[in-house]
């Protein structure tokens, strides 16, 4: 229970304390726990109130109106100096200074102030004043105590600057930190995304961040600020199960788990989607889901295993509707909770990861797939693709082939090697290994093309092999009616016009089955009663599904998606350590 000796008997010291203050409480009536942990204090104010409402009044018309207030706090900060002293009362994400004085209170409450620790909990009644350098303060006519810390509080300048610390033990971060330290994200999860995340601490070590208190704000406003966007629009909030018979709506393997009651297997959700889209056959045309996810995968800067999105679908819409929904989404959301859509944001992966570039969510940019592709080919692989080498598979593969012939000669031998292997190694898929042609074009955009979405960008017209809930496009049947929109060199949402053909729909179902059966976890599995739900008519719909930690990730200019989880899922400490000695023991 005790990290150290220090801490067990500073435990042991402050126990000592708690048992002074129940002593006199006992000389005032009070029972030990009425003295020691009341359950209750009668305040009128908070900190933000009483700052907001008398921060540019003077001390002249303090001193002649004695403004009284009661107001309840956590002790910060705490000097006493002979038969008085001055305290700081942290309540609401807001310090403000009380002044305890022996004549004042009484010699049993200066008593009660002089066992105060940091971290304890008080309330106090008074009058406010200013102090000779201008500083609003309480003077304490009564004091109350609420509850002892029984730990001491991390360093008052800079709080928890571990930063697995403060994710483990987010409820001292909340209170103490102060957003001075731009700590770079563990080394486990930056590995994820960059071969070098030392580099990603070194950039940004003097990056200002915002408080842990305040991002979390921002999140609640960002939901607050989602909900009023669909409520004025005729959406319907609503919700559906996250323990589901069939793991469906996503390309994810799923977490299992079992009801004993009905003896069935059961997944927890990886997505909403199908269930979404039955209301919208059961005829509810606008409904939206802020939902938790679960999928069993890895962790990085953006992906954690439990994360928030929000999901909408829109009846007799399609994908160039909800294109131009995103835009408005977006841009609406960023004015609401930071009044600009202006941000800057610290890469968090990629070639550039840990520079801080300047965002405007008001400013987009549509590239299809292929025209990504195009764009940011680089051309010591070869000639670029032209639009024709997308038609279909054996087009693809000539693409290939041409490029292992113009690959420029006067490259270094070991890059030319490296490049050769990897266009190589994409022929082998498509060949040998079977790999849908979709699904070669469709790695080869993320490896090509997403490092350089940095400003607002939507991505469209995907492969049908990686898009099996996704209508046909009409003239191209290899391609599909959707979306993904990037920002900060990440995707942040998805979306699509709607598969609403039932008998197609059962199709990729059963070649989402084999690729199952020939090893791929993540694909899909048979939902025979969605199939059914389709055929009693799905209209023409458009769905689309935002990332809600990552896009809190772009507003609060947070570096990882722990920052924006209040409880994000770590390796057990014991683990932890473990494995820190293990690697500590390997470079020695």
């Amino acid at each position: 229970m005790f990290a150290s000796d220090f801490e067990e008997r500073l435990f042991k010291e402050r126990q000592e304390k708690l048992d002074k203050i129940a002593e006199l409480g006992a000389q005032a009536g009070l029972s030990r726990l009425e003295a020691t942990y009341p359950n209750s204090f009668a305040f009128t104010h908070t900190a933000p109130q009483i700052i907001g409402t008398y921060a540019d009044t003077t001390g002249e018309l303090l001193e002649a109106d004695k403004p009284h207030v009661a107001i309840a706090g956590r002790v910060m900060a705490h000097r006493r100096q002979g038969k008085a002293g001055f305290a700081v009362l942290q309540n609401n994400g807001a310090r403000l200074q009380i002044y305890v004085r022996k004549d004042d209170v009484g010699e049993p409450a200066f008593e009660l102030y002089k066992l105060l620790d940091l971290g304890d909990h008080i309330g106090v009644t008074g009058f406010l004043f200013r102090t000779r350098t201008g500083e609003l303060t309480v003077h304490v006519e009564s004091l109350t105590f609420l509850s002892k810390a029984m730990v001491a509080l991390p360093d008052k300048f800079h709080g928890l600057t571990d930063i697995e610390l403060r994710y483990r033990q987010r409820y001292v971060d909340l209170f103490m930190d102060n957003g001075e330290d731009a700590a770079e994200p563990a080394t486990e999860e930056s590995a994820a995304d960059n071969a070098n995340p030392e580099a990603i601490a070194a950039a940004t070590a003097g990056m200002k961040r915002l408080p842990a208190r305040e991002v979390f704000m921002k999140r609640a406003a960002i939901l607050k600020a989602l909900r009023t966007f669909f409520d004025s629009r005729g959406y319907i909030e609503v919700e559906t199960p996250m323990m589901q018979p069939v793991a469906g709506g996503a390309a994810a393997r799923p977490f299992v788990t079992h009801h004993n009651t009905l003896d069935m297997e059961l997944f927890l959700r990886i997505a909403p989607e199908l269930y979404l889209k039955r209301l919208v056959v059961g005829g509810m045309d606008r409904v939206y889901e802020i939902n938790r996810n679960f999928r069993n995968e890895g962790i990085s800067t953006q992906h954690n295993p439990e994360f928030t999105m929000l999901e909408f679908y829109q009846a007799y819409a399609n994908y160039h509707d909800l294109m131009n929904l995103t835009e408005e989404i977006i841009t609406f959301v960023a004015n609401e909770v930071n009044g600009t859509t202006v941000v800057d944001f610290p890469l968090p992966k990629g070639p550039r990861a840990g520079e801080m570039v300047q965002i405007d969510l008001g400013k987009w940019t549509r590239l299809s797939m292929k025209e990504a592709i195009i764009k940011w080919w680089l051309p010591q692989f070869g000639d670029a693709p032209v639009d024709e080498d997308f038609q279909n598979k054996g087009s693809f593969v000539a693409f290939l082939e041409r490029c292992l012939g113009t690959i420029p000669s006067d490259l270094p031998a070991d890059e030319l090697k490296e490049i050769r292997d990897y266009l190589n190694y994409k022929l082998l898929q498509l060949g040998v290994h079977g790999v849908p042609w979709g699904k070669v074009v469709s790695d080869t955009f993320e490896e090509v093309a997403e490092q350089h979405l940095i400003q607002p960008t939507i991505i469209y017209d995907f492969p049908l092999a990686v898009s099996p809930l996704s209508k046909v496009k009409p003239n191209e049947p290899d391609w599909t009616e959707r979306f993904e929109f990037y920002i900060g060199g990440f995707e942040i949402g998805n979306a699509f016009s709607e598969l609403n053909d039932s008998e197609d729909q059962l199709r990729r179902f059963e070649d989402q089955m084999a690729q199952k059966n020939a090893g791929d976890d993540e694909a899909n599995d048979m939902d025979e009663d969605y199939v059914k739900a389709l055929r009693y008519g799905l209209p023409p719909t458009g769905g689309e599904g935002i990332g809600i930690d990552r896009l809190t990730m772009l507003l609060t200019s947070s570096r990882s998606i722990r920052d924006v989880i209040l409880f994000p899922l770590l390796r057990p400490a014991k683990k932890a350590q473990d494995k820190e000695e293990k690697q500590i023991g390997e470079t020695n």
